[in-house]
């Protein structure tokens, strides 16, 4: 079992930036792949951002790229998604989550269904 605790999010202008945190327990968290998610309001889930066990590989959804960083440090358990340059279509709830499958072999269809451990979810508000 592995427990996800995001932190971080908040109000912020549109132009500025955030960073959220995800903070895992349990099992190794090296072991496994991470991802953000975000949903907003009326919208399904979106996969974001991924990273794999070791950090060495980055994915990112076309939306983001560019503006958002995805970063793990094993040593403290902890992935965070910096945020700059966001607007206020980036609102959303965002969630941390888990696999311990290859993010790098999976369909954008196939990534929210893969991910093992979700946690709660932190909301980012973004004003225009």
């Amino acid at each position: 079992q592995v427990q996800l605790v995001e932190s971080g999010g908040g109000l912020v202008q549109a132009g500025g930036s955030l960073r959220v945190s995800c903070a895992g327990s349990g099992r190794t968290f090296s072991d496994y792949s991470m991802a953000w998610f975000r949903q907003a309001p009326g919208k399904e889930r979106e996969f974001v951002a991924g990273i794999s066990w070791s950090g060495g590989n980055t994915y990112y959804v076309d939306s983001v790229k560019g503006r958002f960083t995805i970063s793990r440090d094993n040593a403290k358990n902890t992935v965070y998604l910096q945020m700059n340059s966001l607007k206020a279509e980036d609102t959303a709830v965002y969630y941390c989550a888990a696999t311990r499958g290859n993010i790098g072999t999976m369909t954008m269809a196939a990534l929210t269904y893969a991910m093992d451990y979700w946690g709660k979810g932190t909301l980012v508000t973004v004003s225009s």
